[in-house]
């Protein structure tokens, strides 16, 4: 069995958390999202529940993830996509956000570029109508749209309103223009851009080439092998950083995490 179809064969399952694939690396595996944690934003187990195991999946994730690009401290722009819908790449990018704003060293900036699906301002409950596309549209100054997300050295750069022609507004030289002021404004700072799904439009084969890293989230039992190996192929010639998996189930999680539960809970009765 050769190295991409061994990648593919455990994708298809999507096991453990420590599952490794062979093509790319697999950064991480987060269980399902957490409901009900607060009313405002009951997915982003980092600020609402940080002792939990979703919360620490991500933890490893930003360690991972800062391992990965520790080298080059220029290649600080990293784009999550999916290969469909509904696969938690914008909850995912969320919460890799903050935990890489709770490092001493590190800040951290949000973009929202799905201009046809916007969803990290009101997932972190900010009404945000001035965004990406009217710097691209309108030529309004970033550093004007720019807002505090209320989570320390982690701000957002919001969608905005939404347009007809996100392919042409995301492949323009104004959008490479201000990406690129972005990243050389603050070298400590992550750039997290949320993209639209990679097999469903074309826009997001763009901004791969626009971005210094890809990383690929997974759901669990959401993707068939020949999905994900159509999403590697588009992404040839871009550095994808690894695959994500997402919404593992119970039974996938591995002692470890069985033992950092029962870890806490000791702790919280001691």
């Amino acid at each position: 069995m050769s190295r991409i179809e061994q990648a593919l064969e455990k994708a298809s399952r999507i096991r453990e958390a420590e599952t490794t694939t062979v093509s790319v690396p697999s950064v991480g595996a987060v269980p399902p999202e957490k409901a009900g944690a607060a009313p405002s934003n009951p997915y982003l187990v980092t600020i609402t529940d940080p002792e939990s195991i979703a919360a620490e999946e991500y933890r490893k994730l930003k360690a991972m993830v800062i391992k990965l690009t520790k080298r080059d401290s220029a290649r600080n722009s990293i784009m999550v996509t999916s290969c469909g819908s509904n696969e938690g790449k914008s909850v995912l990018s969320i919460n890799l956000a903050v935990s890489l704003a709770q490092e001493v060293s590190h800040r951290a900036l949000l973009i929202d570029a799905d201009l046809r699906r916007p969803s990290l301002a009101g997932y972190l409950g900010l009404d945000a109508s001035v965004g990406l596309a009217e710097c691209l549209r309108d030529g309004v100054d970033v550093s004007s749209a720019v807002v505090q997300t209320g989570v320390p050295k982690l701000d957002l750069l919001p969608a905005g309103a939404s347009v007809r022609n996100p392919v042409e507004l995301l492949s323009s030289p104004k959008m490479k223009t201000i990406l690129g002021d972005l990243k050389r404004s603050y070298q400590e700072r992550y750039i997290i851009i949320d993209t639209p799904p990679i097999l469903s439009f074309a826009e997001t084969q763009v901004l791969s080439l626009l971005a210094e890293q890809v990383l690929l989230v997974v759901r669990e039992g959401a993707v068939t092998p020949q999905e994900l190996r159509e999403a590697i192929d588009i992404l040839q010639g871009t550095r994808i950083l690894g695959i994500t998996f997402n919404d593992v189930s119970a039974q996938s999680m591995t002692k470890r995490n069985r033992y950092y539960q029962r870890y806490y809970t000791e702790q919280k009765q001691a």
